[in-house]
């Protein structure tokens, strides 16, 4: 069969009847949908590039699932149920094994939020995938960067520093005998869990929020400057799994927690009398969570405390315009 753009978006990507306020999806010029009474839409989009942000060896089954998680983790970030997404991808031949994992794992991964593909575009050329994703909200639940108030309590949820070991082992950087722990750690990097539910939870019970992708202390960085306040970070408080301290150095595990990047768990501000309510919410949905600080009135100033004294500790997370080679 002789592909063109057309033919691998009716074959590949297609797959799914009109539903839920579309009122036309794939197959126009533009998708045309309706916002629900009383709610706004929150939109986010993500570039990924071969050798930038995925690996070249990458199975695109994991790629057809991280590309829409890492996505959904901005929603979450804001609170935002997922209902829609567009998908342009650009890829540098035809090759029909490849599309098909691909676009069966991206369409389960959508499925499994009850998310729907409404357009998008294919072109020719070295492989990138461009996801937008489109969510609802109600304008007076939406959580910002810049709500974080001085005295807030800083958490996070799950745990930091997996993904950038799972990512320290595919570039063979380290290297583990232990299948199992092997596994665990490239699954994490591989799959990470978007934390939808934890986000819309959040809603009336945080100041601010974000998703950790670029490394704890540059994304938390966003959200003192935005909010115009500082953070006391305690170093002893922060959630790393076993498995990282079982089987790597304190120095290297703490690195990879800080800085290491693409956990895509939340990081969010709560004011202290509401701790108790942020308590009982999250152990209903059986989230674990960690505070882990405070909000300071230093403007874009972190104190970062390790054994009860103040030291001083670099902040190196992700930069999209320095050397972060995949």
């Amino acid at each position: 069969m002789l592909y063109n753009e057309f033919k691998i978006i009716e074959k590949y990507f297609n797959k799914i009847k009109t539903k839920d306020n579309v009122i036309k999806g794939i197959g126009d010029d533009c998708a045309i949908i309706k916002i629900p009474n009383g709610q706004i839409i929150s939109i986010s989009t993500d570039t990924l590039v071969e050798g930038i942000h995925f690996l070249r060896n990458i199975s695109p089954i994991d790629l057809g699932y991280k590309a829409i998680a890492v996505n959904l983790s901005d929603l979450a970030a804001m609170g935002s149920k997922p209902k829609w997404l567009t998908l342009s991808l650009t890829i540098p031949k035809i090759n029909t094994t490849w599309l098909k994992d691909f676009s069966q794992s991206l369409l389960k991964t959508v499925n499994k939020y009850d998310m729907q593909l409404i357009g998008g575009d294919t072109t020719q050329g070295p492989l990138s995938i461009t996801i937008s994703v489109f969510g609802y909200n109600f304008k007076k639940q939406i959580l910002f960067r810049h709500g974080a108030k001085i005295g807030d309590l800083i958490y996070v949820t799950g745990t930091l520093g997996a993904s950038a070991a799972g990512l320290a082992i595919l570039q063979k950087k380290i290297l583990l005998r232990k299948k199992n722990i092997y596994k665990f750690l490239i699954k994490k990097h591989l799959h990470p869990y978007p934390r939808i539910l934890q986000g819309i939870a959040l809603r009336k019970i945080a100041h601010s929020a974000i998703d950790i992708s670029d490394g704890l202390l540059v994304d938390l960085r966003h959200i003192l400057y935005e909010s115009q306040c500082g953070a006391d970070i305690n170093l002893n408080k922060i959630p790393v799994s076993n498995i990282l301290k079982k089987n790597f150095y304190p120095k290297v595990w703490l690195d990879w927690a800080l800085n290491g990047g693409e956990d895509y768990e939340l990081c969010f501000t709560v004011p202290e009398f509401k701790k108790n309510i942020l308590k009982k919410t999250l152990n209903k949905i059986k989230v674990p969570y960690t505070c882990i600080g405070r909000i300071t009135k230093y403007k874009n100033k972190f104190n970062i405390f390790k054994n009860g004294k103040k030291i001083k500790y670099t902040i190196n997370g992700f930069n999209h315009f320095k050397k972060n080679k995949n």
